[in-house]
């Protein structure tokens, strides 16, 4: 385990003479990763700092307002109202690492646009050690190390958490005294629910992915998983009401990990699951069932895609 006093104080040493007299932007997520970056990165750089949220209609139900309120402590905090973008960028895009590389590149865009308002020169990131070590294994990219595209106006890329684990985030996030809700949420990819849509990403299929996982943070909460999520993999048929639909497949998966590198699927109670699909299907007329994921890491990522 990191000796957390003396990373804060290298990380931020580490940001500082990196960027100098600069400015820098970093993306704002709302996860512990890019949160607790970029709270490092405000104590240590302070107003040379953009915290730049960019709103891709891929987030949690009620992301964006969290957002607003968690973080309204930062005066240069940016909300970058982008879905249309992303939506338009994605369309028709069904391979999930080409998807993974076009939110990279809309992001890096993004980021670029205000780093020129700003005029900064640095970008920081809350890259940690399981992205790097999936990205360089090609197990997956990620958008904020494997998704990067080619071309990045900036002088340089400072990613302070690079080799911690993600409960070893968790430990810098409490000593950095962030809110609960921040320190203690469950992770969620840079991507956002793209890799929760098998194929292509649509406005529909973001509706039912959004609510789904709602759901289940909601409902198993008291199990208190490493990660819980909702994934959209694809269509079957169901009956609702008198009618036979032809509707959304929902999948919910729950595991239990130390640093996300293996994973095992927790075992629910029969009254949860219940309750859940209950809830998935009633949500959205076109849910025709909800199946759970028993599947341990390995074989399977925890993610989707």
């Amino acid at each position: 385990m990191v000796d957390v006093d003396e990373f804060i104080a290298e990380a931020k040493t580490e940001i500082a003479e990196a960027v100098g007299e600069k400015n820098a932007v970093i993306g704002l997520s709302g996860g512990v990763d890019s949160s607790t970056a970029a709270a490092l990165a405000y104590e240590a750089i302070g107003d040379q700092l953009t915290a730049v949220y960019v709103d891709t209609g891929l987030m949690r139900k009620g992301e964006t307002e969290e957002i607003r309120e968690t973080f309204d402590y930062m005066d240069s905090l940016r909300i970058v109202e982008a879905q249309d973008r992303f939506l338009d960028a994605l369309e028709g895009e069904t391979d999930p690492e080409e998807k993974r590389h076009i939110i990279g590149e809309q992001f890096i865009r993004e980021f670029e646009e205000v780093a020129r308002e700003v005029e900064a020169d640095y970008l920081v990131q809350g890259t940690i050690y399981p992205d790097r070590i999936e990205s360089e294994g090609t197990i997956k990219s990620h958008h904020n190390v494997g998704g990067l595209p080619e071309r990045i106006d900036f002088d340089g890329i400072v990613e302070p958490m690079r080799d911690l684990y993600k409960d070893e985030v968790r430990e810098v996030a409490r000593a950095l005294d962030l809110e609960e809700i921040i320190s203690e949420r469950m992770p969620f990819p840079g991507p956002g629910l793209a890799v929760r849509i098998i194929g292509e990403v649509t406005a529909e299929k973001l509706e039912v992915a959004r609510e789904a996982n709602h759901v289940v943070e909601d409902e198993l909460e008291e199990y208190e998983p490493w990660q819980a999520l909702a994934a959209v993999i694809g269509k079957a048929t169901g009956v609702k009401g008198d009618n036979r639909v032809h509707g959304w497949v929902v999948a919910v998966r729950s595991v239990e990990s130390r640093d996300g590198m293996t994973a095992r699927a927790q075992e629910l109670d029969w009254e949860t699951l219940q309750r859940m699909q209950s809830r998935i299907t009633g949500a959205h007329e076109n849910v025709a069932r909800v199946v759970y994921d028993v599947t341990h890491k390995p074989p399977a990522t925890i993610e989707y895609e």
